[in-house]
């Protein structure tokens, strides 16, 4: 597990698949809403086109304000709520 972004408003992390690993089979992203409590785990297509649309964004040099919007754009599929451990 990778923290690959964090801001007051979000922190996204990246699982990458490891053989011979139970939990970690699938690689994928969690992406979480900090003020709302809220998260969402994607893999496969949904998380190689993220992966995509994130190397276009960096590509572009964008502010704190620009990858939060992006973000932003997942907070509906946000249904889980955030449980720590």
């Amino acid at each position: 597990m990778n923290l690959i972004y964090n801001s007051e408003q979000y922190s996204v992390f990246e699982f990458v698949a490891e053989d011979g690993q139970d939990a970690l089979r699938v690689g994928g992203y969690e992406i979480m809403d900090k003020p709302a409590k809220r998260e969402i785990f994607i893999r496969g297509t949904v998380a190689a086109v993220f992966r995509k649309n994130v190397e276009d964004l960096i590509a572009s040099e964008p502010s704190e304000e620009d990858i939060d919007d992006f973000l932003g754009k997942y907070e509906a599929l946000m249904r889980q709520p955030m449980v720590f451990h």
